[in-house]
């Protein structure tokens, strides 16, 4: 079954992964599909938004941090053992499952982030 501390880690790498979204991806989206007024609306409405996008290098050097130890502790509990009950069983296999899966769109949501940070403008200059 999941640490408390793999729960937490993952939840960190998860909210770390969407916040490049918010500083760099979601801004590109929607100057790319012309709602520059939609993008300054939310701006105007939290500006904390700001301060990530000035932060972008911190905030991918966490994300990356933060996903990278959830990756290696979800590698270590691989082979840790399962409950001999099978009820239990299928559950924590369940958990296992979702846990991956959880993991592989944190990754994406990154690369997507990263992708609109500093991949794409640097393909455009």
């Amino acid at each position: 079954m999941e640490t408390r501390k793999e729960r937490l880690l993952a939840g960190l790498s998860l909210l770390t992964s969407a916040s490049t979204l918010v500083c760099c991806a979601m801004p590109a989206l929607f100057v790319t599909l012309g709602a520059g007024a939609t993008l300054a609306g939310i701006v105007s409405s939290f500006p904390q938004l700001v301060w990530f996008t000035e932060q972008k290098q911190w905030v991918f050097a966490s994300g990356a941090l933060l996903l990278a130890a959830g990756g290696w502790l979800q590698w270590q509990a691989r082979p840790a053992p399962r409950p001999v009950d099978p009820g239990a069983a299928r559950a924590c296999l369940r958990l296992r499952r979702g846990g991956r899966m959880i993991y592989a769109f944190s990754v994406l949501l990154y690369l997507a982030g990263f992708a609109f940070a500093f991949v794409i403008p640097y393909l455009a200059k």
